[in-house]
């Protein structure tokens, strides 16, 4: 938490689409190995993908139901090039849970 006791990163975004009756599990995979521009670039392609496959990409496959979120736009991108799913911004999502105005 931030020093005001106001959760922040990953747990920030949590409890915005708890709070909106979203179901959140927070996916404990550390980097999707795209970082930027890194995986994009031909000398570490491969090795984004294998940072990918340590832990984000096989907990995606196996768990193909829901939403998938991503503040980052690196991130959105490496999951789907990486499985084939798409990845909102956790604002995006939290919007489709708010009434229409």
């Amino acid at each position: 938490p931030a020093p005001d006791g106001l959760p922040i990163g990953q747990e920030a975004d949590g409890a915005l689409l708890r709070a909106l009756g979203y179901q959140v599990e927070i996916i404990p995979s550390g980097c999707c190995g795209m970082a930027g521009a890194f995986g994009y670039e031909k000398e570490h392609y491969a090795l984004s993908l294998k940072i990918g496959e340590q832990t984000l990409f096989p907990y995606l496959r196996d768990h193909p139901q829901g939403m998938v979120g991503a503040p980052g736009a690196s991130c959105r991108a490496q999951i789907a090039d990486g499985v084939g799913r798409q990845a909102d911004h956790p604002l995006v999502i939290a919007a489709r849970g708010l009434p229409a105005a």
